[in-house]
């Protein structure tokens, strides 16, 4: 039982827990998870992170069924059919498990390398059952599609990563590119719906930068990701209970002074007059502040994003001056801006092309995403499904499974078993098994009947994940001409089974 007080064998919709009765009997059966698109159907970049099945394992899957698990799914199901009857649930085949395998559930679960960079189409995971437990090969696909959320938000983390690097090399010195692993700030801890999806988002942000106040993504992927090894950072800040605490905004300002300014530190600058704030409380602590000798971050928090940001570095370079690099943009003198609302993919884009277009260096500027960043996705964003793709029966017959609706060809699924390996310019090509080239194949045993392989620590897929999105084109058709030929194949044989 996890902790929430949920059975394990509750972790499933309804409906699967039905399906033992209703899938033909089977020596092995298959079944893979893919995106089938890129991040907001993009186009023209299809690349995709691929993370966070080490999560779903060592924390769901890997963990042992009891008996008392049994019994409680067994109470639940009696009441769970329409009008509160009995619910069919493979309570034989869960007990079997429990006393021939230590209650570890029965399959093989293969999975892309933590941080693997790949594109739509490429098998994230494949589930192989075989044997009395073959009908079992889809039970975790509720618990595994769940690798969709940590994977979109480090494709969106990365992305937006993209957006900021191309305003760097427009606008930053070499000298100034240090601060380019703070410049995306995970402000969501507040925006999500649990701690735990905090951990699991916030985790996936952190592959592309070291900044978050989501201390619960912070100390996990140190702790418990990267032996302990530091992985993300913050600095002192102010909030608006704290500004409109004193009775003026400079006694606040000079308090975060006094206790932080000789560091870094951040203040909101929008308790009640934004503009008042920057043309006459700004020029005041000034002189403070420059005994101090830190870096001020100011932090707009309403209004229009672009125009706020504006206005705060045209302050700043009022106040305190600003140089010119190299590359003939101004970078201010000991502070900047943060904007930390309504920061999206699209108003982030708005931002810094007013930022470098105003002749300001993009260093002059953060960002802290909240809802943005770990809230606004969902499982349609890259579109991920499980999907069932080859049977062998009881007699030995061998059959290639495809889903292919006429009504919705974007949800055409792949037949076989499959072997992901990377092609000359590194490209990760999706081939069957059975016609795969000499390679190393990238989907890894991550789960097998209760063994758990040991995982990279959480530096080393932060190293990969940078690695192959700077190494890959933003799109590549995956599919291996040996793919493609079983995929004719299989379509020409289930049409003429759906003629008959």
């Amino acid at each position: 039982m996890i902790p929430f007080g949920v059975p394990l064998p509750l972790l499933t919709d309804s409906y699967k827990t039905t399906h033992f009765e209703l899938y033909p009997e089977a020596k092995k059966m298959i079944a893979y998870g893919e995106f089938r698109t890129g991040y907001d159907k993009d186009l023209n970049d299809r690349r995709i992170v691929a993370y966070g099945i080490r999560y779903i394992i060592e924390n769901y899957v890997s963990k042992p069924w009891t008996l008392e698990d049994v019994a409680l799914a067994e109470r639940f199901f009696s009441m769970h059919n329409a009008g509160y009857t009995q619910f069919p649930f493979p309570k034989d085949l869960f007990i079997k498990f429990i006393e021939e395998n230590n209650g570890y559930f029965p399959v093989k679960i293969e999975a892309l390398p933590e941080g693997t960079v790949a594109y739509p189409r490429v098998p994230i995971y494949q589930i192989t059952a075989e044997n009395e437990y073959s009908r079992l090969v889809t039970y975790l696909e509720t618990i595994l599609t769940m690798v969709w959320y940590p994977s979109t938000v480090a494709t969106l983390s990365r992305r937006s990563r993209d957006v900021i690097e191309a305003a760097y090399e427009r606008s930053v010195d070499e000298d100034g590119y240090w601060t380019l692993n703070s410049r995306l700030h995970d402000f969501g801890f507040r925006a999500c719906t649990s701690v735990e999806q905090s951990i699991i988002g916030g985790c996936a942000h952190l592959l592309n930068f070291e900044g978050t106040d989501t201390l619960s993504a912070a100390f996990y992927a140190q702790f418990r990701l990267n032996d302990g090894k530091p992985v993300a950072t913050s600095i002192p800040a102010t909030e608006h209970s704290v500004m409109t605490a004193y009775p003026t905004e400079k006694e606040a300002i000079i308090q975060l002074l006094d206790k932080f300014g000789t560091g870094v530190c951040a203040c909101v600058m929008d308790s009640y007059d934004y503009v008042n704030a920057l043309d006459n409380v700004l020029p005041i602590i000034a002189k403070h502040k420059l005994e101090k000798g830190g870096f001020l971050v100011l932090r707009p928090d309403s209004g229009d994003p672009v125009e706020v940001v504006l206005l705060g570095l045209r302050a700043i370079e009022k106040v305190f001056g600003a140089d010119t690099n190299k590359k003939g943009f101004k970078v201010l003198r000991g502070a900047s801006i943060i904007q930390g609302d309504a920061v999206t993919y699209s108003t982030l884009q708005a931002i810094l092309k007013a930022v470098t277009e105003a002749g300001y260096a993009a260093q002059n500027i953060a960002f802290g995403m909240g809802g943005g960043l770990l809230q606004r996705v969902n499982r349609d964003t890259m579109s991920f499904a499980t999907k069932l793709s080859k049977m062998i029966y009881l007699d030995g017959t061998e059959r290639d499974v495809m889903k292919m609706p006429k009504t919705g060809s974007e949800k055409i699924s792949l037949p076989g078993e499959f072997v992901v390996i990377k092609n000359e310019q590194q490209v990760p090509m999706v081939y069957p098994r059975e016609a795969g080239p000499a390679g190393e194949n990238l989907l890894k045993v991550v789960y097998d009947n209760g063994v758990v392989p040991k995982f990279d620590d959480y530096t080393t897929v932060r190293q990969r994940v940078r690695k192959e999105w700077a190494a890959l084109p933003p799109a590549f058709d995956v599919l291996s001409p040996e793919l493609k030929e079983k995929i004719k194949k299989v379509k020409s044989i289930t049409n003429v089974a759906i003629g008959n």
